[in-house]
């Protein structure tokens, strides 16, 4: 379940970024803090990791397991095949076609994440935040912290982008209608994942 969701989770990154219409809120704000710091933006990527790696690892290791280094050591390389593979197949996407793979890297996104929270090996660095939050600190139901911790994410990435001297005109090439549809719809869709098909199919 954990290899599964991972799996799916980088194929739905490709779409999105076959779509062009914004990526998820913890990629806007990595696009944002890449726009300021000086340092290449793999490099950049494992830093932010290992700091929220330690955040969980302090508060909460129970959600640090082998999948959350299949998550980081596999989830680039698939999202790049997936976006290549794309590339050769979706030739110059007319909006239709945009908005219909924006749709399905949103179902898709959810329902991996779902699989691999679930199966409890390990969790993404950045979903062990939403997750400490609510389970550790008992501080709100998941679904609710996590659209504020995507809004969180979405704001500090559109502001190190103006920082670093970016445009007005240039923020929905990092926070566009996709990334409103996810920091509000992933939480509760993640957990409807959970709920209907990701929690009863480990039960069985």
């Amino acid at each position: 379940m954990s290899l599964f969701g991972v799996i799916i989770c980088a194929i739905s990154v490709g779409i999105f970024k076959i779509a062009a219409l914004g990526v998820d809120p913890f990629q806007s704000f990595m696009a944002g803090l890449d726009s300021i710091v000086p340092i290449s933006f793999g490099t950049l990527y494992v830093i932010t990791n290992a700091v929220m790696l330690l955040f969980a690892l302090i508060f909460d290791r129970h959600y640090i397991g082998i999948a959350t280094f299949i998550n980081l050591f596999l989830l680039g390389y698939i999202t790049q095949f997936t976006y290549e593979f794309l590339q050769k197949i979706i030739v110059n996407p007319n909006i239709g076609v945009r908005i219909a793979c924006l749709v399905i890297g949103v179902v898709i996104i959810c329902f991996g994440s779902a699989f691999y929270m679930t199966a409890d090996l390990g969790v993404s660095t950045y979903d062990a935040v939403a997750l400490i939050i609510v389970n550790t600190w008992k501080k709100g139901k998941f679904q609710y912290v996590r659209i504020i911790t995507d809004i969180v994410c979405v704001i500090l990435g559109v502001t190190l982008f103006l920082l670093a001297g970016g445009t007005i005109g240039k923020i929905p090439t990092i926070a566009g209608i996709g990334t409103i549809i996810t920091a509000f719809f992933m939480g509760p869709l993640i957990e409807f994942f959970n709920i209907k098909i990701a929690r009863p199919f480990l039960a069985k």
